[in-house]
């Protein structure tokens, strides 16, 4: 059987909406690290690889889009000269800013991305376990930014978990693979990586014209 084509899936699921803010407020009021960000082992080694795949060592200006807690904020810092870290949950995000204190760099914002976006452009836009979250059209919304907002040569890094959830408009894969439409577009695919339980994709910005 043919696998079902890219545009196809979009067509045929662009019904799917977004999850609201009420879904993370709910399980951050519940448990304030609903994924294990700070004790799981497989989230270590994911982090480990997300910033291993990047290819320069460090970065004028990134932005990471949905930051959670800020475990990995707190080590992708390190790479930046600055970096501004988005979330749409406070709860979430006051613990990101607790963790971060000492890191002059990073700057937060409570922002509902992609309905809101930074008034700037980056070198680096990390979207870590977060595309799965939006409908086909948010998703649409999203790309369009990232793109406007990320400079020629500057690098888009996506990582997902790719087995399917109940509760998730979109899967891993659909992200990716969304992202992946635009090479020779406005990208070039510089890395794929796929593990048991997550996908890597590094893109780079291609210059406009």
């Amino acid at each position: 059987m043919p696998r079902e084509s890219f545009e196809s899936r979009v067509s045929r699921s662009s019904e799917r909406k977004s999850l609201p803010s009420s879904y993370f407020d709910q399980l951050y009021a519940a448990d304030p690290d609903p994924w294990d960000f700070e004790t799981s082992e497989y989230e270590a080694k994911k982090y480990a690889a997300t910033l291993a795949a990047l290819p320069k060592l460090q970065y004028r200006s990134a932005f990471e889009i949905g930051g959670s807690i800020g475990v990995l904020t707190e080590k992708l810092a390190e790479r930046c000269e600055s970096l501004l870290s988005i979330d749409l949950c406070h709860q979430a995000q006051s613990r990101a800013i607790e963790r971060c204190r000492h890191l002059s760099q990073v700057e937060f914002a409570l922002m509902q991305f992609p309905q809101q976006s930074p008034n700037r452009t980056f070198d680096l836009t990390l979207v870590s376990e977060v595309g799965y979250y939006w409908g086909w059209d948010d998703l649409s919304k999203a790309q369009q930014h990232i793109i406007h907002h990320l400079e020629p040569g500057g690098h888009l890094l996506l990582v997902h978990w790719t087995p399917q959830t109940r509760d998730y408009p979109l899967t891993g894969d659909e992200v990716h693979d969304a992202f992946l439409s635009q090479v020779d577009i406005a990208f070039r695919h510089l890395v794929s990586q796929r593990e048991q339980r997550y996908r890597l994709d590094l893109l780079e910005r291609l210059p406009d014209g």
